[in-house]
């Protein structure tokens, strides 16, 4: 993981003075909310925090779906697990599909008036629903006893997630229903023999959005950046605590 760490980053700044256009992810903006310190360092002066592992299952589990949403897609049908729960809707068929779902090249995109500031995210796929209605569907992957909800409290980034994705397809102009769905899979760990298979018990959860907040927050970000002063941390940085709590200790 360390060879791929860049902590003296010099490409993909921002520069105040600059005009060229600068994208800003949907994760960014969580990492402002999270810690505005942290976003600072990471987009203005290319000291990022230290990656995370890859969830190679999840990502699996990710593409799996969209290939097998896509088979629908290609018919103009309601996949079976969206009849199941009742969901009036087709996976959505558009020619950009593809690339709002390429979060790292592409993306669904805007640019904030009066900026260079490009906002960005990948979504993981778009119903559409007998009003023309786009709905914003999130997949998320785990493994749990207990059954799974939205109810943690750390869970609030995923609906800030769902939030900008819903607040960016407006911003293009597109109608968008304010209720998402997150396809929650959930591996059964219970089995007495593995047997070389995952077996998933999937469940559809709904989720009724507000992006009222993500345009004040996009030039809350913005204003960050374009400061000089490198802002105060969040509440409960991790990050920042650590290093808070070695300065004593280390020259």
């Amino acid at each position: 993981m360390s060879k791929y760490y860049t902590p003296g980053r010099t490409k993909n700044l921002y520069d105040p003075k600059a005009q060229k256009p600068f994208r800003l992810s949907r994760s960014k903006l969580d990492l402002f909310i999270n810690c505005p310190r942290c976003f600072y360092l990471d987009r203005r002066l290319g000291i990022a925090q230290p990656p995370g592992y890859p969830f190679t299952l999840n990502a699996a589990v990710d593409i799996l779906l969209k290939k097998e949403f896509d088979i629908y897609r290609a018919k103009s049908q309601t996949h079976p697990l969206m009849k199941e729960y009742g969901i009036e809707a087709i996976p959505l068929a558009h020619a950009k599909i593809d690339e709002w779902r390429d979060s790292m090249r592409n993306g669904i995109t805007w640019q904030v008036p009066d900026t260079n500031v490009i906002i960005t995210g990948g979504v993981d796929d778009v119903w559409v629903n007998p009003a023309g209605e786009y709905i914003i569907v999130d997949y998320k992957a785990t493994s749990k006893t207990e059954e799974v909800n939205l109810d943690a409290e750390w869970q609030i980034g995923y609906k800030r997630q769902m939030e900008i994705y819903q607040w960016l397809f407006r911003q293009n102009g597109f109608a968008v229903s304010p209720t998402s769905y997150f396809v929650y899979c959930n591996a059964d760990a219970s089995r007495m023999l593995f047997g070389g298979r995952l077996e998933f018990d999937i469940k559809i959860i709904p989720y009724r959005g507000d992006d009222s907040w993500v345009y004040k927050t996009v030039n809350d970000a913005i204003g960050c950046l374009n400061t000089d002063i490198v802002p105060e941390s969040g509440d409960d940085c991790d990050y920042c605590k650590y290093t808070n709590a070695i300065r004593p200790f280390v020259k």
